[in-house]
């Protein structure tokens, strides 16, 4: 009927135009939705153990989730702005040069070898320091652009950290009847409804532990050997090697591997065995052992999709797509896996 669809116009029109207004703090719901999720169980818990109520159980969630992952996030990311600008410093005053670096373990291999790499073109020095140099600032300019960002617009990055922090204590304290009544609006069976969010809880949860988690406990392993070690800027590298968690088969091995053979070229055996070992048996084996824990084996992705949505969400979405681009890879597959769930039983019906 004219009047259904005219209602159903109004409806999208209506939504779209509540989506525009909240799109300038959709960074503050986010994470105030992921960790909700990822923190609910907790809340349960304080209400049931202690037998609180739901306003205390989620006031001592929030300020919780705010001594154990915002202000340590915080701190981390002054370090990291500090460093990174150190190591940018000290690379344009010629004290950190990585193709010295390369040069002198070039000059110890054999003549084969050597011979070998200058037939490759891999000993093409200034083409090389260029590129580094590139890339270097590359890297520079996206956390200058960032600090930058929340520097020029102190306001609203505070609007939005208070937006966030007062929208997960409701969140927290009231989700069960937010879901209900985003379920009884949504035009869907109860079944498929209860599979789907049953589904996008726990992938919101594996998600985020298998990706963030893992990679931030590679990461602090290696800033941790390379602080151990006397290696300069242990928490940029340790970022460094955190973001690279997230390659396949190598990750971080692209940080380590270098430093390691550098040590062991140079004469510092025993720093680069340490390195080595370090590398391969605890920071290599984390991502075996703790995936599984953190995950389980159902809902953990390929890692050639995590690769590619992540890389692909931090290109949409910046930064926060580290964490939107897999989930939304991870819902993909979820409702795909659905859908085929669905025409299976119709198949075996028929």
């Amino acid at each position: 009927m004219p009047q259904d669809k005219t209602f159903v116009l109004l409806v999208i029109l209506v939504s779209v135009a509540f989506a525009w207004i909240l799109r300038p703090f959709y960074g503050a719901i986010f994470w105030a939705t992921m960790l909700a999720i990822l923190f609910s169980p907790m809340f349960r818990r304080l209400r049931c153990g202690a037998h609180t109520g739901r306003t205390p159980a989620a006031l001592v969630t929030t300020l919780v989730i705010v001594m154990l992952v915002i202000l340590p996030a915080a701190v981390l990311t002054g370090m990291l702005v500090q460093e990174g600008l150190g190591v940018y410093q000290r690379v344009q005053s010629g004290e950190l040069n990585f193709v010295r670096y390369l040069r002198q373990v070039i000059d110890i291999l054999p003549a084969g070898a050597a011979g070998w790499l200058e037939r490759s073109g891999l000993t093409d020095f200034a083409t090389l320091q260029e590129r580094l140099s590139a890339g270097l600032m590359k890297g520079v300019q996206f956390f200058a652009t960032q600090a930058f960002t929340v520097g020029s617009n102190t306001l609203d990055f505070i609007v939005s950290f208070f937006i966030m922090l007062y929208l997960l204590f409701f969140l927290l304290r009231d989700g069960d009847h937010v879901a209900e009544r985003i379920r009884g609006a949504v035009p869907l069976q109860r079944t498929l409804q209860h599979d789907l969010a049953t589904k996008f809880t726990t992938v919101v949860r594996a998600t985020i532990k298998g990706t963030i988690v893992v990679a931030i406990v590679q990461g602090a392993l290696g800033g941790l050997i390379f602080w151990t070690l006397g290696i300069h800027a242990p928490v940029f590298w340790g970022v460094v090697m955190a973001f690279l968690s997230l390659l396949p088969a190598v990750g971080t091995a692209l940080v380590w591997v270098p430093v390691a053979i550098y040590f062991l070229v140079t004469g510092s055996f025993a720093k680069g065995l340490v390195l080595v070992a370090f590398g391969v048996f605890v920071i290599g084996m984390v991502d075996n052992v703790l995936r599984p824990v953190l995950v389980g084996k159902d809902t953990k992705m390929p890692d050639y999709i995590v690769l590619i949505a992540t890389l692909g969400g931090m290109a949409v979405f910046g930064i926060n797509g580290f964490v939107i681009g897999p989930l939304i890879a991870a819902m993909f597959i979820a409702v795909w896996g659905t859908v085929a769930q669905a025409n299976a039983v119709r198949s075996t019906d028929a």
